[in-house]
């Protein structure tokens, strides 16, 4: 596991020592960060929800986004996002070991250019994160939210003000979503 652009290109990132968190791999994160590119993405104030190791937030300050907020509710993988953000001396970040809905609850009202979230596959959790970021107006008008999921679990968004993309990597779907404003 590798950044693979920006300030810190080429720098490895610690990876868990089990298999309980599944990081990103390397090439469906340079998948991801290109389809932002081509998509104009503002890499100004980013969340990472189920960060992991961190690794996407940490491309995306290398890439240079102003500030990244991390999210995780196991504290071994917080502790891994603070290895990795040392280790490639990063600066500009929050991290909150917490459950994610009540970090959304605690962000209420500020506003993320770009919001990844990487839930376990299984856990069915999608839903319950397009809601949280819905009810506490966190992605910002523009703004682009990237759900890494199962390409089995497929998204069910009715809000007509979200513009949807998908992309298939294997076995694992990328979901663009950008919020395009109001549904009234």
């Amino acid at each position: 596991m590798r950044v693979i652009s920006g300030k810190f290109k080429g720098k490895r990132l610690f990876s868990p020592v089990d298999n309980k968190v599944r990081p990103t791999t390397d090439r469906i994160k340079e998948t991801l960060f290109n389809i932002l590119y081509s998509k104009d993405a503002v890499y100004g104030q980013v969340l990472d929800l189920f960060s992991g190791s961190g690794a996407l937030g940490i491309e995306a300050l290398s890439r240079g986004a102003e500030r990244v907020v991390f999210v995780d509710k196991d504290p071994v993988s917080i502790k891994l996002t603070y290895m990795n953000l040392n280790h490639v001396l990063a600066e500009n970040y929050e991290v909150y070991n917490t459950d994610f809905q009540v970090a959304l609850r605690k962000l209420n009202g500020r506003k993320f250019d770009i919001i990844f979230a990487d839930p376990p596959y299984n856990a069915g959790l999608e839903a319950k994160i397009l809601q949280g970021i819905r009810e506490n107006d966190i992605l910002s008008y523009g703004g682009i939210m990237v759900i890494e999921h199962s390409k089995e679990n497929e998204l069910q968004i009715r809000d007509k003000s979200f513009i949807i993309d998908k992309r298939i990597c294997g076995n694992t779907a990328l979901t663009f979503i950008i919020n395009r404003g109001d549904s009234n």
